[in-house]
């Protein structure tokens, strides 16, 4: 697992230009906490869907925001977190500004560099999963019906039996994301269920490319 995002370094290229309070958000789902921002960071811990973070900061150029969950601190994807703003949840992303939360630039030279960071082309990382919070709504509606739970155990067992390279997008893998057109998925035998190993982590998608299950 590459331990830098884009090709930055959390540590080295992120320059606070705001003081401001941390926030309470809440995690829309099961989202990864990353120790760098974005779909290259290492996992540091997951979040589980409904629990309860301290948001620090946000990048300005990418959505995410450095985060404090059970005293851990590392980056979650911002579209997946929500606050509560004049009494009523809104989406981090889109909402730094009147959440008055810190922000941060990313610098351009690193920005540069990313689209060949790690040996992938820029059209590569430039591929975005597909959707937003309200895939992820669709996703639990899905995952009650025919979602993890309803995935047999020797489908699971082969894809972890069966590894495939990642391919890196944009975006957090969640339930309910989609998987872009351009992206190859692989055939389980004797299965509608197919994967793919998007930022690290395999997923299986159902017959529309729908994110049903992560494998952590």
């Amino acid at each position: 697992m590459y331990a830098k995002t884009l090709g930055l370094s959390a540590a080295a290229i992120l320059t606070a230009t705001s003081a401001m309070a941390s926030t309470s958000a809440t995690a829309t789902t099961d989202l990864n906490l990353r120790a760098d921002p974005g779909p290259r960071g290492e996992i540091i811990d997951v979040i589980p869907g409904e629990a309860a973070v301290e948001v620090e900061q946000c990048a300005t150029a990418i959505d995410w925001c450095k985060v404090t969950f059970e005293g851990n601190q590392g980056w979650a994807y911002s579209p997946y977190l929500t606050a509560s703003l004049d009494s009523e949840p809104v989406i981090i992303q889109g909402n730094i500004q009147r959440l008055e939360l810190e922000t941060v630039d990313v610098n351009e030279e690193n920005r540069a560099d990313a689209a060949t960071a790690g040996g992938l082309t820029g059209g590569a990382l430039a591929m975005s999963l597909v959707g937003g919070p309200a895939a992820v709504a669709a996703g639990v509606l899905l995952g009650t019906a025919a979602g993890a739970s309803a995935v047999p155990e020797e489908t699971v067992t082969y894809v972890k039996s069966n590894p495939v390279e990642p391919v890196y997008m944009n975006g957090e893998v969640v339930v309910g994301a989609g998987i872009p057109e351009g992206a190859q998925l692989v055939t389980i035998p004797e299965s509608d269920y197919r994967y793919i190993n998007v930022n690290g982590q395999p997923v299986l998608v159902d017959t529309d490319r729908t994110i049903v299950q992560v494998l952590r």
